[in-house]
């Protein structure tokens, strides 16, 4: 276990998953999956778990196991469910591999966090934090500088560009998402 920056270029890495709490009395973390890859909690070796600061501690994966819809996941040094509790909230990521390139339109989550969001007339927004499954679309979880959190539908209507390489997404004004905001500070 090593705390602070690793070395490791954290533009390239790629968030996996979400420690959502602690589970028994061993050390073990239930882990909220956010990745598509088959396999990928089942055969993960070493982790980054970053928590709401940006402070990355390596980890060293025990063990995991499939749990209703989850992940139970246990690491070298973590041994009580206080120590585990330690990792609530921190997301777990990796070194990203070398992706297939998507259709225009489709984005990989790990390219939208972190993302600078503006509005059409070009007021900020704030930063993309958390990307939110739910059944229809995702929601998109926008942080402003007063660290007010806006929940923004991921969808075209709302979405009206996207800016990979620039870091910058673009969204409507839409009546009931950002009314209570001038039009100088959103």
């Amino acid at each position: 276990m090593r705390v602070g920056n690793p070395g490791i270029d954290t533009r390239r890495l790629v968030t996996i998953g979400k420690v959502t709490r602690v589970h028994g009395l061993c050390g073990e973390v239930k882990v909220q999956s956010l990745s598509d890859v088959p396999g990928r909690f089942e055969t993960l070796e070493r982790v980054l778990a970053a928590d709401r600061h940006g402070a990355l501690l390596e980890l060293a994966v025990r063990a995991s196991r499939r749990a209703a819809g989850d992940y139970l996941v246990a690491f070298e040094g973590i041994t009580t469910p206080e120590a585990a509790a330690s990792l609530i909230g921190c997301w777990l990521q990796i070194e990203a591999e070398p992706s297939a390139l998507l259709p225009d339109g489709r984005y990989f989550e790990r390219d939208l966090l972190r993302m600078a969001v503006q509005t059409e007339d070009g007021a900020l927004v704030g930063e993309l934090t958390e990307i939110l499954p739910t059944g229809a679309n995702a929601v998109f979880v926008v942080r402003g500088a007063a660290g007010k959190e806006h929940l923004i539908p991921a969808t075209r209507e709302v979405v009206r560009a996207v800016d990979v390489p620039g870091r910058l997404m673009t969204i409507r004004r839409i009546a009931g998402l950002l009314e209570d905001v001038s039009d100088h500070e959103v």
